[in-house]
C-alpha cells in the first residue's frame, strides 16, 4: 500500500504507522488523517497484526495542526477537518488491537493527541510534549479533555492545558504521562520488544480487555465529550484573536527552529 503522507509497513505480527510529512515535523493535513485511517483500517482487518505501532519520521513525532492550511479554511471546511479528525481519533480509541506510541520528538497540540489516544506511551527522553492551544487560541481536541486527566490526574491537567508548556519525556514519564521514557536510539527497539510481549498473548483476549477497559470509563460519554471539543474548537477559531496568535506561534516558532 502506497500514500502520500504516512510509511505504513507490516513485520510478523506487527504494524507500524510513521507519520511522513518531515519538513513540516510531520505537521497534520486532511491527506494524512485519511491515508492514517486507511492502514488503520488495513491494520485492523488484518487477522495477523495483533498490535500497532505509531510513530513519526525525522525529529518530530508531529507538530499538529498544519497551520498553513488552518489559515485559509472557512469554518465550514475547519468543521469538515474537526469531523475527520475527531473520527480518526475515536478510531484510535476504539481500536480493538493494542496500540502503541513512539513519541520520537516534537509531540504537539494533535499529535499530543494522538499519542494520548493509544494504549501505551514510550518517549525518546528528550521529545517535547506539549499541548500549545491555548497560545494559538483553539481547543483541544481528539478526547484529549479526558485522556490526559485519566493520565495525570485533573489538577496537573489543568496545569499543562492552561499554561500551554511542553515537558519533555523524563517529565512525562515521571507524571504519568508515558509509561516509559528512553534513549531515542532504543526507542523503536523498546517499543518493537513491549509489541513483541503483547502479540504473545491472545488476540481475543486483548480485545475483550481493552472492550471493558473503554466501558470502564467516566461519567460522562466520549461522544458527548467529543462533540463539546469540535463545538469549543470551532469557537475559538471563530475570533479575531485567532491569526494574531498564529503570527505570534509563528515567529516564537521560527525562532525556536533556528
Amino acid at each position: 500500500m502506497n500514500f502520500a503522507c504516512i510509511i505504513y509497513e507490516k513485520e510478523s505480527s506487527i504494524a507500524t504507522i510513521k507519520l511522513n510529512r518531515p519538513q513540516v515535523l510531520n505537521a497534520m493535513n486532511k491527506q494524512l488523517w485519511l491515508d492514517f485511517q486507511e492502514a488503520l483500517g488495513d491494520a485492523r482487518t488484518d487477522p495477523g497484526i495483533k498490535v500497532v505501532i505509531i510513530t513519526g519520521e525525522g525529529r518530530a513525532f508531529s507538530t499538529g495542526a498544519d497551520l498553513k492550511e488552518s489559515k485559509t479554511r472557512t469554518i465550514e471546511a475547519y468543521r469538515d477537518y474537526l469531523a475527520e479528525l475527531q473520527e480518526a481519533s475515536r478510531k484510535i480509541i476504539r481500536f480493538e488491537k493494542p496500540t502503541i506510541a513512539a513519541i520520537n520528538g516534537y509531540a504537539l497540540g494533535s499529535g499530543y493527541e494522538l499519542a494520548l489516544a493509544c494504549d501505551i506511551r514510550i518517549a525518546a527522553e528528550e521529545a517535547q510534549i506539549g499541548s500549545p492551544e491555548a497560545k494559538v487560541t483553539s481547543s483541544v481536541t481528539g478526547g484529549a479533555m479526558r485522556l490526559v486527566q485519566d493520565l495525570i490526574g485533573p489538577a496537573k491537567a489543568r496545569e499543562l492545558l492552561f499554561t500551554a508548556e511542553y515537558i519533555d519525556g523524563k517529565e512525562a514519564e515521571r507524571i504519568g504521562l508515558v509509561n516509559k521514557a528512553v534513549p531515542l536510539e532504543r526507542l523503536m527497539e523498546e517499543a518493537r520488544a513491549m509489541a513483541v510481549k503483547i502479540a504473545e498473548n491472545s488476540a481475543f483476549s486483548l480485545k475483550m480487555i481493552k472492550r471493558g477497559l473503554l466501558m470502564a470509563r467516566g461519567e460522562v460519554s466520549l461522544e458527548a465529550l467529543m462533540d463539546y471539543e469540535v463545538e469549543a474548537c470551532l469557537a475559538c477559531v471563530s475570533t479575531k484573536e485567532r491569526q494574531e496568535s498564529l503570527k505570534s506561534f509563528e515567529q516564537r516558532k521560527k525562532k525556536d527552529e533556528a
